[in-house]
């Protein structure tokens, strides 16, 4: 379960740094700009993410924040790894995830980084992706609560990265749960309380 690093530190700074800023473009915002949806910030939860713009009850414009936001940390790995090494493709996700969550551009209030984590796993190993897409359709078709499909996705995926003998991606795996947890820290309250909204619930 280690995470070998071949690269210079130099280059792998420069990884991390291009990572957070692609992953700090704020998809969900400017999808709801452009659509005419208003402002993501005072709609619903004020997350940027797809599931809040399903709020709006635009069923586009939620797919197209959710393609956007896998798809800027998609980038930053596929970029890093065609370009780097392996180290540097890790790095470059996480990053990536880390901008979505905490973006520069909205005073570090970003969203709770589920599609960017999706969007990351992927583009890591797609089987992992898979099995991850898998664990949060199953979890949200039975209970239709978007944050509990991603916290228990969250804490399968180190299970499924050592099942599947994708070992170096463990301890990222830990992180991106350690933080997934820690964006959806009021949904986990919530929860429990009973006052969660559901699924295409505005």
């Amino acid at each position: 379960m280690n995470f070998d690093l071949t690269s210079a530190a130099e280059l792998l700074a420069f990884w991390a740094i291009a990572g957070y800023l692609l992953g700090a473009i704020p998809f969900g915002i400017v999808t709801a700009r452009v659509l005419g949806l208003g402002d993501l910030r005072q709609i619903g939860s004020g997350n940027i993410g797809a599931t809040n713009v399903l709020r709006t009850g635009s069923k586009l414009g939620a797919a197209l924040t959710l393609i956007g936001d896998a798809g800027k940390a998609g980038a930053a790995v596929l970029l890093a790894r065609a370009l780097a090494a392996e180290d540097a493709a890790q790095i470059a996700g996480f990053a990536a995830f880390l901008g979505h969550c905490y973006p520069i551009w909205l005073k570090f209030k970003g969203g709770k980084g589920v599609a960017t984590f999706f969007g990351l796993l992927f583009a890591l190993a797609w089987p992992i992706g898979v099995a991850a897409g898998a664990t949060w359709l199953a979890t949200a078709a039975i209970f239709r609560f978007s944050s509990l499909a991603a916290l228990l996705t969250a804490v399968m995926t180190p299970l499924w990265i050592i099942l599947m003998g994708f070992n170096s991606l463990f301890l990222l795996s830990l992180c991106l749960a350690g933080v997934i947890y820690w964006r959806h820290r009021e949904n986990i309250i919530r929860l429990i309380r009973g006052q969660e909204s559901k699924i295409g619930q505005k």
